[in-house]
């Protein structure tokens, strides 16, 4: 079973700006979550918080907590790469391993993780890319380089790379923004089948996007969580006249 995930006065820096600002919330086990606000409020920012990758980025650090089941993920005795293993991300452009091979791209982690095994690999590898709801797709050409897929295959594919190492929570930073409707699509009924497996927040611009598949949807402004709720009462019912203002087009 996925855990959920909780951050407890997050804030986030690049150098001296404040990009977040005291975020509390509490992400749902095997629920979407979709993190929605207009350009620049703070919402990648807040995922990568999630699995400490803002903290690679220069300038970038972190105050407040992070609660992974019990643990804080910014405690200092907490392994970085662990955590990202646990709390997957899936990124805006599909970013396959263009000199690997289709097979090779989903078993990178695994080997990574020291599983050699041949049968275990090409067991694994199935799973995952079938999960992805790709392996119809590419069974007949895992040798073939990834980059030899459509867009909205690489992103499938990138998303297998992510399960194959059995992460609890998968992170989307807008994973079908640049795919046509119909790969869109694919994306959305794969995320809404793999939440029985993980748990997901999916960062969108596409405000249908997040009443479709969202159990629970968070709007962010200015580095602020300004309102979270179920997705159906929100959408509805916004109880902060900031969020009716964004969800009916007035700003943003």
């Amino acid at each position: 079973m996925a855990k959920g995930i909780q951050t407890i006065q997050l804030k986030a820096y690049y150098g001296s700006a404040e990009i977040l600002k005291g975020i509390d919330i509490s992400i749902e086990k095997n629920k979407i979550t979709a993190i929605i606000g207009p350009s620049g409020c703070g919402k990648s920012t807040f995922i990568r918080c999630l699995n400490r990758m803002h903290e690679v980025v220069e300038g970038g650090r972190v105050e407040g907590e992070v609660r992974f089941g019990d643990v804080d993920l910014y405690d200092p005795r907490m392994d970085p790469v662990q955590i990202r293993r646990q709390i997957g991300m899936v990124f805006q452009k599909p970013n396959p391993f263009p000199t690997m091979s289709i097979f090779e791209n989903v078993a990178s982690g695994l080997r990574l993780n020291g599983i050699r095994n041949k049968k275990i690999l090409t067991e694994e590898v199935e799973k995952s890319l079938t999960m992805a709801a790709l392996w119809d797709e590419v069974k007949d050409r895992l040798d073939h380089s990834a980059m030899s897929l459509s867009g909205g295959q690489q992103q499938r594919l990138c998303i297998a790379r992510s399960l194959a190492v059995q992460p609890e929570i998968l992170l989307m930073d807008e994973p079908a923004s640049a795919l046509d409707p119909i790969s869109t699509g694919h994306i959305e009924e794969l995320i809404s089948r793999l939440k029985e497996e993980v748990t997901i927040a999916i960062v969108t611009h596409n405000m249908q996007q997040a009443a479709r598949v969202a159990d629970y949807t968070a709007f962010f402004l200015n580095g602020e969580l300004i309102e979270y709720n179920e997705t159906v009462i929100m959408f509805t019912s916004p109880s902060d006249k900031r969020t009716e203002d964004y969800l009916t087009g007035r700003f943003g």
